[in-house]
């Protein structure tokens, strides 16, 4: 008995003999607890590595249990998981828009347009009107990335700004 106490699961030969006594009665539980489709013995491989990995923090009396309740949680969870595949699998996919043909074309047709006045710009103007309008930089940070004043900056987005706005109709920005 005082040999149990003093006995580190962490040894090689502690865990080896865990492994030895344990392994084939938990995956006997977990084979007929669940059934094959959801490999019991790569689960309990799994729980034995669990354990390696905690066997600072689990003494060998809790060892067996351990051992069961991370196996039988490895179970669960992979059910749930093959439940929520299952459910994406009976979803149908959406093959339809509720946008018009017309819509469609016409964005496409935007986008194309705001592409070519974006290409058009001189790469200053460009830089500090992207890195501004679409990555969310404030005007400071910016012109530290730049090296460039604040003022400077301000001025190539708006003047990026006012191009698009005059060459491309319909061009708003919040």
């Amino acid at each position: 008995m005082p040999k149990e106490l003093n006995d580190n699961i962490c040894e090689d030969a502690v865990f080896e003999r865990i492994y030895n006594t344990y392994a084939q009665d938990l995956q006997n539980f977990l084979y007929y607890k669940y059934g094959e489709q959801y490999n019991p013995a790569d689960k309990a491989q799994d729980a034995f590595i669990k354990l390696w990995d905690n066997c600072k923090k689990v003494t060998l009396n809790k060892a067996k249990s351990f051992l069961y309740t991370v196996a039988n949680n490895m179970m669960l969870n992979d059910i749930k998981h093959q439940k929520v595949v299952l459910k994406y699998h009976l979803e149908k996919p959406k093959n339809h828009t509720n946008e018009s043909p017309e819509f469609i074309l016409e964005k496409e047709q935007f986008l194309q347009q705001y592409q070519n006045i974006l290409g058009n710009l001189s790469e200053e103007q460009r830089v500090a009107f992207l890195l501004n309008k679409v990555e969310g930089k404030k005007h400071s940070e910016i012109a530290e990335l730049l090296g460039v004043t604040q003022k400077v900056v301000e001025y190539r987005i708006y003047s990026a700004f006012n191009i698009l706005k005059k060459e491309l109709q319909g061009f708003k920005i919040k």
